[in-house]
Formats: structure tokens, C-alpha cells, sequence
């Protein structure tokens, strides 16, 4: 009797060693698609294992990131937001809103997504005006800060109704996490998807290791042509969100503004972090807290990821030299694959 079920037990290990190995093999076999294109006024790159091109499932999903959150979109729900029209925004919006409101709290009010009509004044929206006057700036003031708007029932309440709100600093972020859950829905484990440098990764990458992603040392050309890294970081199963100054800006006067506005003072942010990359869970989370730690500064930053210790950071700034120097969260330490000098 003991015999038998020693058999079944030897049969039975053999089937699931054998069909492992066959899973296995099949993952080994199944190629990696690639797609680019652009959306959100950017580019976007998605690598993932799957038997099938998924591109136009993949634009769709984005479709409905863009119809709950551009700006530029005139039939979307922001703009209708904008306009004061009486809608009740959808779940993209709402989780949007919600997680933009907590970080505001947390940040002290460097992330607010009611900071448009300043990013305009300054020419980085989606329009362009002259340099504004210091009474531009303070009446402007008047109408920003999340204090001034509230989500009940899904109806955002404005308690003026110039105020505006603006999702670009979270809108990539969160797309890349709306096609990484698609991607999983559809069982792949293994992907890479990244929008305008915003980027989430899962698993392996084509060449059978973990995937790494690069950070873009600053610079002040405006071609963005120059891509020379600082330091190569090992995400998988990781999202990450960069943000700088040296990203977007303008000249006038023989002065840089930066595209970085503290909704506080309405005036671009002038300090010596130039660059914030933030690993998280998620990447609309990243992608908000990358856009406060420019607006903080490093040492308000730092702060804030101590008691957000999920949170991991890499910080380039000027030194007191004017030259580059880094700092990253302890916890980062195993991440850094590649450290450029």
C-alpha cells in the first residue's frame, strides 16, 4: 500500500516538475512587444511580455486619463471643472483629487494642483503671457490654494470660481499606473512602462534581469539633447517620478524662471535642488511628491520623507561651489547600480 502511494507521490512531483518547467519555457518564449507614441504633450514608452501588441487597448486606457485630467482637452472633465459647468467627475478624477489633497497636507501646500493660474501667468501653461507684476502674482493669490476647493459627491466645490485646477504635475504619473494595472489585468508580469520619464516597472526586463532606469544629470540646454546620466537605478516592482528645474524653463532679462512655482509666494522657485527623483508604490504618488520636493527645497524635503519612510528619494543639487552634489534616502542605497562622477 505504501509502495502505491509512493508511486502516485513520485508521479504526482513528477507532472508538476514538468509542467513548471513547461510554464517556464513557455515565459522564455513569449516575446517582448515595444510601444511609442505620444500623449499627455509627451512621449511615452512601454515594454511588456505578452504574446500580442496591445498598443491600441494601451491608448485607450490613456484616452480616459486624458478626458478626466487635461487641460487641453476641451471636453474633459477638468475643463468642465474649470468652466464651472455642474458635473460629477468620475473615479480617474476622484482618486486624482484625493491623493493630490493628501499630499498638499503633507507637503505644507508645495503640491497644489490649484497653482494654473500662476503656471500660466509665468508662460509655462498652455498659454503664454508677459512677465507678470507683482500685482498679477498677489491678485492671482487671491483664488489659489487647495483651502479653496472641496470634493463632496463627487462635485468639486470652488469657493471662488476663478479658481482652477491643474493635474500636470500628477497626470503622468498616474497614466503610468493606469496602464500598469492594465498590463496586470491582463496577467503580464513582466513590463516597463514609462511616459514623459514618469515610469513603472514589473519583473524582468527583455535581457532576463531586473530593470533599470537612468537619471538624467541637469543641464541647461533647452534641445534637451543632452542626456548624460548621473546614476542608474535598479526599480523593479517599483514606480519612480523625476522632477527639475532644468527640465523647463525660459530665459528673459538674463534671468531663468523655472517652470517650478511655490503656490505660496507665486514666484518660481529659486533654491539649489535641481533635480528630485522619487521611488513609491505608485507612480502618481511619485510623480506629486517629486513636484514638492522642488518646490520645498532639500532639507523641508527631507523631512517629509522621514515620516514617509515608503518614500525613497535621490536629490541632485548645486553645492555652495555651484558644482553638482547628490543625496539620497538611506533606504535608496541598494538601488544605485550605476553612480556617475
Amino acid at each position: 500500500m505504501k509502495s502505491k502511494k509512493n508511486i502516485f507521490r513520485v508521479i504526482f512531483l513528477l507532472l508538476l516538475i514538468g509542467a513548471t518547467i513547461k510554464i517556464a519555457c513557455s515565459q522564455h518564449n513569449t516575446p517582448y512587444q515595444h510601444n511609442e507614441g505620444m500623449i499627455f504633450g509627451t512621449v511615452y514608452h512601454i515594454t511588456y511580455q505578452y504574446g500580442e501588441d496591445l498598443n491600441k487597448d494601451i491608448l485607450a486606457e490613456l484616452q480616459k486619463v486624458d478626458d478626466a485630467l487635461s487641460m487641453f482637452n476641451k471636453q474633459s472633465e477638468i475643463t468642465k471643472v474649470n468652466n464651472n459647468q455642474d458635473i460629477v467627475v468620475g473615479r480617474m478624477f476622484k482618486e486624482v483629487f484625493t491623493l493630490a489633497e493628501m499630499v498638499s497636507e503633507d507637503t505644507n501646500g508645495a503640491f497644489d494642483i490649484t497653482v494654473a493660474p500662476l503656471v500660466n501667468a509665468w508662460g509655462f501653461g498652455f498659454k503664454n503671457g508677459s512677465m507678470p507684476t507683482k500685482h498679477t502674482i498677489d491678485s492671482l493669490r487671491t483664488f489659489v490654494g487647495f483651502d479653496k476647493v472641496s470634493m463632496k459627491d463627487g462635485r468639486i466645490k470652488k469657493a471662488d470660481p476663478r479658481t482652477m485646477l491643474d493635474c500636470g504635475a500628477i497626470a503622468k504619473g498616474y497614466g503610468s499606473d493606469v496602464v500598469a494595472d492594465f498590463l496586470r489585468r491582463k496577467g503580464i508580469d513582466n513590463f516597463m512602462v514609462e511616459i514623459g520619464g514618469e515610469v513603472v516597472t514589473c519583473g524582468i526586463s527583455e535581457k532576463r534581469v531586473p530593470w533599470k532606469i537612468g537619471v538624467t544629470k541637469p543641464s541647461d540646454d533647452p534641445t534637451n539633447t543632452n542626456q548624460e546620466l548621473q546614476t542608474v537605478l535598479n526599480i523593479t516592482d517599483r514606480a519612480m517620478a523625476t522632477s527639475g528645474n532644468y527640465r523647463n524653463f525660459y530665459f528673459k532679462g538674463g534671468k531663468k524662471y523655472a517652470h517650478t512655482i511655490d503656490p505660496k509666494t507665486g514666484q518660481p522657485v529659486q533654491h539649489s535642488l535641481l533635480s528630485a527623483t522619487v521611488i513609491a508604490d505608485r507612480c502618481a504618488t511619485a510623480d506629486a511628491y517629486a513636484t514638492s520636493f522642488m518646490v520645498m527645497g532639500k532639507e523641508k524635503a527631507k523631512k517629509v520623507l522621514e515620516r514617509n519612510p515608503k518614500l525613497m528619494a535621490y536629490f541632485i543639487y548645486a553645492d555652495h561651489k555651484g558644482n553638482y552634489a547628490v543625496w539620497y534616502s538611506p533606504s535608496m542605497k541598494g538601488k544605485i547600480v550605476e553612480e556617475q562622477q
